[in-house]
């Protein structure tokens, strides 16, 4: 009996803990579309992250947009009208930024595989008002044969910026079989 009372106990504690959590998204999600309804600025950027199984924008110049420990948006960051729904779940890229045009610099979280392992993505530009602009996580596949050594070692994880529908910015960071940790680099393009 007292075993069963645990259990019982356990799963009640549990089962709260997740609603609390969906909950909180979806007071995030109410705020987000209040904000939205606010805001009419004409002369604005929209930004979006892709080709990741889960991205995220974690900070603009100093104001946190996604706060990584608790997986939450900024208060500040929904009151200024910079968070706005694409319409996908937001497990699934479901945000995106609409900012005014200057430069920021700008963090991007990419989950390429899993929600376990964030690949950080910083980047300084000078935005464009009236353009979206896209930043698309991929791996760089290369077509090159030789040695066994060549071929196996893992390919290069890029992130293309896009300004309307032109690829502008080329970020790569190649594999370091040494360290096993490297820097995105810009590509010309």
């Amino acid at each position: 009996m007292t075993k069963f009372l645990g259990c019982s106990v356990v799963i009640g504690l549990s089962s709260l803990v997740l609603s609390a959590c969906q909950s909180n998204q979806m007071i995030d999600l109410n705020r987000i579309k209040q904000a939205s309804k606010n805001q009419y600025s004409q002369n604005t950027v929209a930004v979006y992250c892709s080709g990741a199984e889960h991205c995220e924008f974690a900070r603009l110049n100093d104001l946190v947009i996604i706060d990584e420990k608790v997986a939450r948006a900024n208060r500040q960051a929904i009151e200024k009208g910079y968070l706005k729904l694409t319409g996908e779940p937001l497990e699934q890229n479901g945000l995106y930024l609409t900012i005014p045009p200057q430069q920021y610099e700008m963090v991007i979280r990419f989950y390429p595989i899993t929600k376990q392992h964030a690949e950080v993505f910083h980047v300084i530009h000078q935005f464009e008002g009236n353009q979206t602009y896209t930043f698309k996580m991929y791996r760089q596949r290369s077509s090159s044969s030789g040695s066994l050594l060549n071929v196996s070692a893992p390919t290069p994880l890029c992130v293309d910026m896009i300004q309307e529908k032109r690829t502008i910015r080329r970020f790569c960071r190649p594999h370091n079989a040494v360290t096993g940790v490297s820097e995105f680099v810009e590509q010309k393009i």
